[in-house]
């Protein structure tokens, strides 16, 4: 999921919530839609067998599209999963723990809130991406910190590693993290609460990305 030509891209997230069927045709559309780096299947809640059933059933997908399957949270599942990589929060298993189920050739990202001081850490223990946010209100889940767009800017002039905005992101507030230096948005509501549909969403998302 490495930036192409430090172009922003897509970093797509289920909703808290669906019924597998309807949602796997939702998730196709979505990604008829146009380029999208990755999608996270997020089941804060779930009983493990659930994830795993969801996981199996949503992965060839995403992997048919070229996308990459992230399982947010818990590492070993994603390694259960054989998932292209894990999400980390700072209270969930720690990078160290994370890269040592999945190896070395998965993706491992990390949640930083606004700090700079825990994207360092992660970036210097070997995080492929760090995630800043919430940037707007969301209702997906309720933000315990917030973000301005300068920790993107300032972010991507003193590392190299991907940064990831995230937090209430939607086609009409997305320009000012461009703007400020996002590899990716990573995007839920903004995209399956579209007014004209998901794939219109991912759509209008690249044409912002490519303008």
């Amino acid at each position: 999921m490495n930036a192409q030509m430090n172009r922003c891209r897509l970093y797509l997230i289920s909703p808290p919530r669906f019924e597998t069927e309807a949602f796997a045709d939702a998730l196709r559309d979505a990604l008829a839609g146009g380029d999208v780096a990755c999608f996270q299947l997020r089941l804060k809640n779930a009983a493990d067998a659930e994830v795993m059933r969801v996981g199996a059933a949503l992965r060839p997908i995403v992997q048919s599209a070229g996308a990459a399957l992230i399982l947010n949270d818990r590492p070993d599942l994603a390694a259960k999963l054989d998932a292209d990589g894990v999400h980390v929060g700072q209270s969930d298993a720690s990078y160290a723990q994370a890269r040592a189920m999945l190896g070395a050739n998965k993706i491992v990202g990390v949640t930083c809130h606004n700090s700079r001081h825990f994207a360092m850490e992660a970036a210097e223990a070997g995080a492929d991406y760090v995630a800043f946010g919430a940037f707007y209100p969301t209702d997906t889940k309720a933000p315990s910190h917030w973000a301005e767009p300068e920790v993107l800017e300032i972010w991507s002039e003193i590392s190299t590693i991907p940064c990831v905005a995230i937090g209430g992101i939607t086609i009409g507030n997305a320009e000012p993290l461009i703007r400020a230096g996002a590899d990716f948005l990573a995007v839920s509501s903004g995209v399956w609460n579209h007014a004209h549909g998901p794939r219109a969403a991912v759509a209008a998302f690249n044409e912002l990305f490519y303008a």
